[in-house]
């Protein structure tokens, strides 16, 4: 039976235009996800939408709609977006669907039986943008500590979950557990900020708001946004609902992947919530970085949003070039700085100079010098061939390392050292003076079959990152399933020895800078 993996991103509230800040969560779970099921594991890859709470019933008003009607359009585009970036995900939550309010109903009432939830009446301070609810304490020079906005006074009958009973057990949990929460700085932020100064309990009922998920209990109650998209990891699971069945399977959750603007629910009060129904806690949280665009975070009320679908028909480029990027450009867990010259020059350097010229000229060349068919020939290893081949060969262990520890960045860099080698490999045998004499071509066939089997190697590794380049290498380097398993990235002469090669369009054109 294979290994289980179970990996999230945060449900999105479906409320306008997605940026790329967004979607780098998604494809840095996408890329981790199609890597483990190259490994061979069973994999559940969630994404959703979080389809309640004020800001969605004041979006709908806005657009003169009921706030169903508003998030199925916009839930449409959610899943639109992800086919557009190929995202792989294979669940997909609203937190409007029924068996997910089944979820969330028996889980409030449980917290309520146990005594976990009381009421009482709350005054604090309230961010309409991140609804969420703070003290004095918390705010940053009386500002939202979330996302900087101006928070309102926030007075009504509220119901409580008793998260101060919980400070002590967590505490217990974050020294026992030091890996839970990364990277290191983040944990620390919780700790510090959060942890140390104290929890208090938090309001999760709102009277004033209406769309959302009553409490069975207390009908005049809606349960609070956040209680209701946290339990989405579960509900998806089929944890108190009869729409799935692979909770004893699955949870605890392998990976939590969130921004770090949201780490405080999934780090603090998510764990809070499942020590209250005695469940599992996750093996991992990881709260990334933001995209920054002029030094400030990638933002619609900012004006600073860049949609990955305009970026691609700006520049003639690909889904996969911008995936790319994202998970090149940014290290897991740091803030990144946007901008168009980055993507040109990345995508430029990395992409068309170096990986798309190496497939266009190795394939062209098999097909000048040979008709687009090698001949068989001895693989004779020599001090020319054994670099490229070793090379080759040390990088399976070291890119396994990386993406076990999610990081993207590390793992494409060791990638694009074999194609630099290949690059330069083809510099200094010069395939080209060898084949200009008769008697030089079993050698010049060696040579090409070695770039041949490098590009190979490369792109079993590329696949989880750039799936549709992959497939278009594969193509043209006739791969078939066998000579692309993540094995065989381990092994060399894996291609037949008589390879036949598709000549096909380059990859990635250059993008000329206007």
């Amino acid at each position: 039976m294979a290994d289980k993996f179970y990996i999230t991103t945060p449900i999105y509230y479906p409320s306008g235009k997605f940026h790329l800040g967004h979607c780098y969560t998604t494809v840095l779970a996408d890329a981790i996800a199609r890597y483990k099921r190259a490994r061979g594991f069973d994999v559940i890859f969630l994404t959703g939408t979080d389809e309640h709470g004020q800001k969605i019933e004041a979006k709908a008003k806005e657009q003169g709609v009921e706030p169903q009607r508003y998030v199925d359009t916009m839930a449409a585009d959610i899943k639109q977006l992800w086919e557009f970036l190929n995202i792989s995900n294979n669940r997909f939550v609203r937190t409007t669907d029924d068996y997910h309010v089944e979820t969330v109903k028996h889980v409030f009432s449980a917290l309520f039986e146990n005594g976990d939830i009381y009421k009482g009446t709350y005054s604090g301070k309230y961010c309409q943008q991140c609804e969420a609810i703070f003290t004095e304490q918390q705010l940053n020079n009386g500002k939202c500590p979330d996302c900087g906005r101006d928070v309102e006074d926030f007075c009504e009958e509220s119901y409580f979950f008793k998260l101060s009973k919980y400070q002590k057990p967590l505490q217990e949990f974050y020294k026992t557990h030091p890996d839970f929460m990364a990277p290191e700085a983040r944990a620390n932020e919780m700790l510090k900020n959060f942890i140390d100064v104290g929890l208090s309990d938090i309001c999760v009922s709102r009277k004033s708001v209406k769309w959302g998920i009553t409490a069975d209990f207390d009908p005049e109650h809606t349960i609070y946004v956040w209680i209701d998209a946290l339990l989405n990891y579960i509900s998806i699971l089929g944890y108190k609902n009869q729409k799935y069945n692979d909770f004893e399977e699955f949870w605890p959750c392998d990976l939590h992947l969130v921004g770090k603007e949201i780490m405080r629910f999934h780090a603090i009060i998510w764990p809070a919530i499942l020590m209250a129904l005695d469940l599992p806690l996750p093996k991992k949280i990881l709260g990334h970085g933001w995209l920054l665009m002029n030094g400030d975070k990638m933002s619609k009320s900012k004006g600073n949003v860049v949609e990955p679908r305009d970026i691609c028909a700006t520049y003639g480029i690909d889904s996969d070039a911008i995936r790319y990027f994202l998970l090149r450009e940014i290290a897991v867990g740091s803030d990144c700085k946007f901008s168009d010259e980055l993507l040109i020059n990345r995508i430029n350097a990395d992409l068309a100079n170096d990986l798309g010229n190496l497939v266009f000229r190795t394939v062209a060349m098999i097909d000048k010098y040979f008709l687009g068919s090698l001949p068989q020939q001895k693989q004779a290893d020599n001090e020319v061939d054994l670099p490229l081949k070793n090379l080759c060969l040390s990088k399976k262990s070291k890119i396994e390392h990386y993406m076990d520890e999610f990081d993207t960045q590390k793992a494409l860099k060791e990638i694009f050292e074999i194609v630099d080698a290949a690059n330069k490999y083809i510099d200094t045998t010069t395939p080209w003076a060898l084949a200009k004499i008769e008697k030089n071509k079993p050698r010049l066939a060696s040579v090409l079959y070695n770039l041949a089997e490098a590009i190979r190697i490369v792109t079993v590794f590329i696949a989880p990152f750039m799936p549709t380049t992959a497939q278009k290498i594969a193509q043209q380097l006739n791969l078939t399933k066998e000579f692309t398993v993540w094995e065989s990235a381990g092994e060399w002469s894996v291609l037949p020895a008589d390879l036949s090669v598709l000549k096909g369009t380059i990859l990635f054109p250059r993008i000329e800078e206007s």
